[in-house]
């Protein structure tokens, strides 16, 4: 997952500040034995189990937190399937052919595994380039993220009886200032 999309799904923005991430560390990662495929008409990849020959290089990313977590559930939808595995850290990232891997220490992971048959998927792999370079800027601030957004903000609780930035009365106050600021401009 691109760290955009990532960034969006948990924080809501593509570019969160660096206080909200400074618990996470991404890290590229090599998982063996699957094979990463384009989900037919769409942007977006899909893994699945492969030969022991093939490998999908992507990333590893610690530091998540239960609500990020199930952010991404919401956000993976009914397609697939959390599961953990094991990948192996990439000390050193090679060419996009993978020449040049060095693999590191192994660690089990959850990662999201396609369920929803073949037929859903196009022959041949999906390219990451392509996706940062040419549609990346689709998917860090559209529709794609409603259900996720709607999700949040239906469980969210207002702990601070709507003074929070993002509350009732935090609104009101920013309207109100608002006109008094035109009123004065006037």
């Amino acid at each position: 997952m691109a760290p955009q999309v990532l960034y969006r799904v948990c924080y809501g923005t593509p570019s969160p500040l660096p206080v909200q991430i400074s618990t996470l560390t991404i890290a590229p990662a090599l998982l063996h034995a699957y094979t990463r495929r384009k989900v037919r008409f769409c942007d977006y990849p899909a893994i699945t189990p492969s030969s022991s020959a093939s490998s999908v290089r992507g990333t590893y990313v610690s530091g998540l937190t239960n609500a990020d977590i199930w952010r991404l559930d919401i956000f993976e939808g009914g397609q697939y399937v959390r599961k953990k595995v094991k990948v192996k850290a990439l000390t050193k990232v090679g060419d996009e052919t993978g020449e040049g891997n060095v693999e590191g220490e192994e660690v089990e992971v959850d990662t999201y595994v396609w369920i929803e048959g073949e037929e859903g998927l196009e022959e041949g792999e999906w390219d990451f380039g392509e996706f940062t370079r040419d549609k990346l800027k689709w998917w860090v601030g559209n529709e794609e993220y409603e259900e996720v957004d709607e999700a949040v903000k239906a469980e969210a609780a207002d702990r601070t009886g709507g003074r929070g930035a993002e509350g009732e009365i935090a609104i009101q106050l920013e309207s109100a200032m608002t006109e008094d600021v035109l009123r004065s401009a006037v």
